[in-house]
Protein backbone atom coordinates (compact mmCIF):
# COMPACT_ATOMS: atom_id res chain seq x y z
CA UNK A 1 0.00 0.00 0.00
CA UNK A 2 1.35 3.58 -1.10
CA UNK A 3 1.60 5.61 1.56
CA UNK A 4 -0.05 9.48 1.10
CA UNK A 5 -0.86 12.24 3.36
CA UNK A 6 -3.85 14.36 2.98
CA UNK A 7 -4.32 17.87 4.43
CA UNK A 8 -7.67 18.84 4.79
CA UNK A 9 -9.23 21.60 6.33
CA UNK A 10 -12.98 20.75 5.95
CA UNK A 11 -14.93 19.17 8.81
CA UNK A 12 -17.97 17.34 8.06
CA UNK A 13 -19.15 17.00 11.71
CA UNK A 14 -21.28 19.16 13.60
CA UNK A 15 -19.66 18.83 16.58
CA UNK A 16 -16.10 17.04 17.36
CA UNK A 17 -16.97 15.08 19.83
CA UNK A 18 -19.24 13.40 20.81
CA UNK A 19 -18.11 10.76 18.53
CA UNK A 20 -17.22 7.32 17.79
CA UNK A 21 -15.27 6.57 15.00
CA UNK A 22 -13.12 3.83 13.33
CA UNK A 23 -10.37 2.93 11.45
CA UNK A 24 -11.02 1.16 8.22
CA UNK A 25 -9.81 -0.22 5.04
CA UNK A 26 -10.98 1.51 2.43
CA UNK A 27 -10.88 -0.03 -1.52
CA UNK A 28 -11.10 1.72 -4.60
CA UNK A 29 -13.87 0.07 -6.55
CA UNK A 30 -16.14 2.28 -8.20
CA UNK A 31 -14.35 5.83 -7.66
CA UNK A 32 -13.53 7.60 -10.77
CA UNK A 33 -9.60 9.70 -10.93
CA UNK A 34 -10.70 13.37 -11.07
CA UNK A 35 -9.09 15.74 -13.85
CA UNK A 36 -5.68 15.88 -11.87
CA UNK A 37 -5.52 11.60 -12.11
CA UNK A 38 -5.73 11.17 -8.42
CA UNK A 39 -9.00 8.89 -7.12
CA UNK A 40 -10.01 11.19 -3.61
CA UNK A 41 -13.36 9.70 -2.03
CA UNK A 42 -14.23 13.25 -0.23
CA UNK A 43 -15.10 13.58 3.41
CA UNK A 44 -19.01 12.98 4.59
CA UNK A 45 -19.08 10.12 1.35
CA UNK A 46 -20.76 7.17 2.89
CA UNK A 47 -19.28 3.55 3.01
CA UNK A 48 -20.34 0.08 3.61
CA UNK A 49 -19.63 -3.30 1.52
CA UNK A 50 -20.07 -7.18 1.90
CA UNK A 51 -18.65 -7.43 5.10
CA UNK A 52 -19.20 -5.64 8.40
CA UNK A 53 -16.02 -3.83 9.98
CA UNK A 54 -17.52 -3.69 13.24
CA UNK A 55 -17.55 -7.69 13.00
CA UNK A 56 -13.87 -8.01 10.95
CA UNK A 57 -11.51 -4.65 11.56
CA UNK A 58 -9.95 -6.03 8.02
CA UNK A 59 -13.59 -5.75 6.22
CA UNK A 60 -12.39 -3.42 3.26
CA UNK A 61 -15.20 -0.53 2.62
CA UNK A 62 -16.12 1.06 -0.67
CA UNK A 63 -18.46 3.65 -1.64
CA UNK A 64 -21.73 2.88 -0.18
CA UNK A 65 -24.85 5.36 -0.95
CA UNK A 66 -27.10 2.36 -0.22
CA UNK A 67 -29.67 1.16 2.65
CA UNK A 68 -26.18 -0.98 3.47
CA UNK A 69 -24.37 1.84 4.48
CA UNK A 70 -21.67 1.63 7.28
CA UNK A 71 -20.73 4.93 8.16
CA UNK A 72 -19.49 8.29 7.09
CA UNK A 73 -16.12 8.83 5.73
CA UNK A 74 -14.51 11.83 7.93
CA UNK A 75 -11.47 12.85 6.27
CA UNK A 76 -10.92 12.90 2.14
CA UNK A 77 -8.90 9.57 1.13
CA UNK A 78 -6.76 9.20 -1.63
CA UNK A 79 -7.09 5.45 -3.08
CA UNK A 80 -5.50 6.12 -6.34
CA UNK A 81 -2.89 3.61 -5.62
CA UNK A 82 -5.61 0.85 -4.41
CA UNK A 83 -6.75 0.55 -0.63
CA UNK A 84 -6.27 3.04 1.63
CA UNK A 85 -6.63 3.74 5.60
CA UNK A 86 -9.62 5.74 6.42
CA UNK A 87 -12.12 6.84 9.48
CA UNK A 88 -15.47 5.64 9.67
CA UNK A 89 -17.56 7.81 11.93
CA UNK A 90 -20.45 5.32 13.36
CA UNK A 91 -21.58 7.37 15.67
CA UNK A 92 -22.19 11.19 15.93
CA UNK A 93 -23.23 14.31 14.65
CA UNK A 94 -23.20 15.40 10.61
CA UNK A 95 -23.76 18.49 9.16
CA UNK A 96 -24.35 18.50 5.83
CA UNK A 97 -23.89 22.04 4.99
CA UNK A 98 -20.45 21.19 5.46
CA UNK A 99 -20.35 18.18 2.66
CA UNK A 100 -19.55 20.34 -0.11
CA UNK A 101 -20.43 17.87 -3.48
CA UNK A 102 -21.06 15.08 -1.42
CA UNK A 103 -25.09 14.13 -0.86
CA UNK A 104 -26.11 11.37 1.40
CA UNK A 105 -28.79 9.27 0.03
CA UNK A 106 -32.38 8.73 1.97
CA UNK A 107 -31.64 5.54 2.46
CA UNK A 108 -28.02 6.19 3.85
CA UNK A 109 -29.34 8.11 6.23
CA UNK A 110 -31.83 5.54 7.17
CA UNK A 111 -29.05 2.57 7.38
CA UNK A 112 -27.57 4.74 9.71
CA UNK A 113 -30.47 6.12 12.11
CA UNK A 114 -30.04 6.10 15.97
CA UNK A 115 -25.83 6.03 15.10
CA UNK A 116 -25.36 9.15 12.91
CA UNK A 117 -27.57 12.52 12.99
CA UNK A 118 -27.84 14.70 10.08
CA UNK A 119 -28.56 17.99 10.20
CA UNK A 120 -28.48 21.35 8.25
CA UNK A 121 -27.06 24.18 10.13
CA UNK A 122 -24.95 27.58 9.86
CA UNK A 123 -24.80 27.65 5.98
Amino acid sequence: MERNTIVTNKQILGFAMPKTALSVIVGDAGVVAGPNGKKIIPAGTPLGGAEDTLANEQAVLVVDNTATAQGILEHDIDVTSGKGNGTLVIWGFVNENRLGDVTVSTAAKTALKGRVTFFKRNA
